[in-house]
């Protein structure tokens, strides 16, 4: 059913040729570089916005938006399960005054933005289409990336919010809204990231991405979306650990796989429309609290093998991410990190540098070939949504991570630092800290927002979502009356909740 493409004895295709194992793009990064999109978002949005200001003023070429907890789960700031997470990992959004903070003075017309956000995905969209408005963008100028991959939340991380089925018909929902409205949008990022981090393997992470991916291009086609329409808007979020070759070897088999899933599976007929577009993240399970600047060599390491490996786009961790947000020196040292790659390496000048390497074309048929296996079983049981509702994903990563744990501490797996080359605990680097009063100040903008709106244009906008969630309407065409009335992204989940039901896992994650 999958086929991973030609063997390692068999030349390969070159780079920009189907099945795209040596890369989407013939040249490489010889005529463009990948974007280099550093992670922010903490305390408040204009603390962020100077974050995002400070990083661009140092060459970061794209954005990349953390949200805090309760806005990832849908709550506002206000709400009993959100106190003390207010602003904690990532930015609170309640409002679109906290959209229009967060991007004020951003060149939006140049700048991408990618938000890594999920099961509120399509409410963060829209209000960052408002914001952009009320300064005067054309949404089809606006550039960007939101995650919307709420599958791998119910497999691996848990910040969901709906039941599966309404949760899809809200992603279908956001292709077709961003294909009317939002062209350069791309609507969704399936991501192996989480996966990864919660302890699977690299096949594991390619097998369950892709499968992931395969759910979601079944709901568009059975929600009317032409597959060559909707192709080339996927992107996709990989991890990088600290095995060069496989890490290599492993984007390489992910292009590989997905060419042929959406060629002979969906019936993709153009080239963009077949090709795995990957943004890419050094591993934040990799980082050690112990020794902190010993993470500056890992993530170059793994910053190398994503290069190496091909991706489009890649954020690389601040050194002291194992201890806290990162700092605005570890931040800046994780972009100069991606930049001596870029002009020094050399890494640049070669489209798939590794290609033809015995090891590497070894590894990509190996992992091409247990991915397939894996993704099979998938479907062997219904389907990504089916093996997730079983606890299949959840099982296989928990017996991964359960075996690392023990690898590393029988010593068969060696990490510096940690169960070898232990030192006594030197001086504490400094850390980034957030001061407690930017909750409170938090909690005060929305109550001032609640204030000045009309409560009646607010609960009619409301009552228009609970409609359309209880019919057939695009959903996204009833939220954004609601939040330009100001409603909160709280209230309007709630909305959505009120129809269709807050998810129970059957499977613990």
């Amino acid at each position: 059913m999958y086929r991973a493409g030609p063997t390692g004895s068999v030349p390969q295709p070159g780079p920009g040729c189907f099945p795209f194992t040596r890369g989407v793009r013939p040249d490489g990064y010889r005529s463009r570089l990948w974007t280099m999109r550093q992670y922010a978002g903490f305390g408040s949005a204009a603390e962020t916005n100077r974050r995002f200001r400070y990083l661009l003023e140092r060459g970061e070429t794209g954005l990349s938006t953390a949200f805090d907890l309760p806005t990832q789960m849908g709550y506002d700031s206000d709400a009993p399960e959100a106190r003390g997470e207010v602003g904690r990992v990532g930015v609170p959004i309640d409002t679109l005054d906290d959209m229009a903070r967060l991007v004020k003075g951003l060149p939006l017309d140049r700048v991408t933005l990618s938000m890594t956000i999920n099961a509120p995905a399509s409410v963060l969209l829209l209000l960052y289409e408002l914001a952009a408005l009320g300064r005067g963008f054309a949404p089809e100028g606006l550039g960007g990336t939101i995650q919307n991959d709420i599958l791998k939340e119910y497999a691996a991380r848990g910040t969901y919010i709906l039941p599966p089925e309404p949760s899809l018909r809200l992603i279908t929902d956001t292709f077709a809204y961003c294909s009317r409205r939002l062209p350069r949008w791309n609507p969704i990022s399936i991501s192996g990231y989480h996966i990864r981090e919660a302890g699977a393997t690299a096949v594991q992470e390619i097998a369950f991405t892709l499968a992931d991916g395969i759910a979601y291009v079944e709901a568009a086609r059975r929600a009317g979306l032409a597959i060559d329409a909707i192709g080339p808007r996927l992107s996709f979020f990989f991890n990088v650990g600290s095995d060069l070759f496989e890490e290599v070897a492993k984007f390489r088999a992910a292009r590989r796989l997905w060419a042929a899933i959406m060629r002979d599976r969906f019936g993709a007929a153009t080239p963009r429309a077949q090709q795995l577009r990957v943004h890419a993240q050094t591993s934040g399970a990799a980082l050690t609290a112990q020794q902190p600047l010993n993470n500056t060599a890992r993530v170059a390491l793994q910053a190398l093998a994503a290069v190496l490996g091909g991706v489009q786009s890649l954020h690389t961790n601040g050194y002291d991410e194992a201890l806290a947000l990162p700092s605005e020196q570890a931040a800046a040292i994780a972009l100069r990190t991606q930049q001596i790659v870029a002009f020094e390496s050399g890494a640049a000048r070669v489209a798939d540098p590794l290609g033809g390497s015995h090891l590497v074309e070894a590894l990509t048929e190996q992992l091409a070939a247990e991915a397939t296996a894996l993704l099979e079983a998938v479907d062997r049981r219904g389907g990504a949504v089916a093996a997730i509702e079983q606890g299949f994903y959840q099982l296989q990563i928990q017996e991964a991570a359960y075996r690392s744990q023990q690898a590393l501490e029988r010593g068969a797996r060696v990490v510096v630092g940690v169960n070898r080359f232990v030192e006594p605990e030197q001086g504490a680097i400094p850390i980034f800290r957030l001061d407690p009063a930017l909750e409170r100040a938090q909690r005060r903008r929305l109550r001032a927002v609640r204030r000045r709106r009309s409560p009646g244009a607010v609960a009619a906008a409301l009552d228009g979502v609970r409609r359309a969630a209880a019919g057939r309407d695009n959903l996204l065409d009833a939220i954004r009356p609601a939040l330009a009335a100001e409603a909160s992204l709280g209230e309007v989940c709630q909305a959505l909740v009120d129809v269709f039901g807050r998810y129970r896992p059957l499977a613990p994650i």
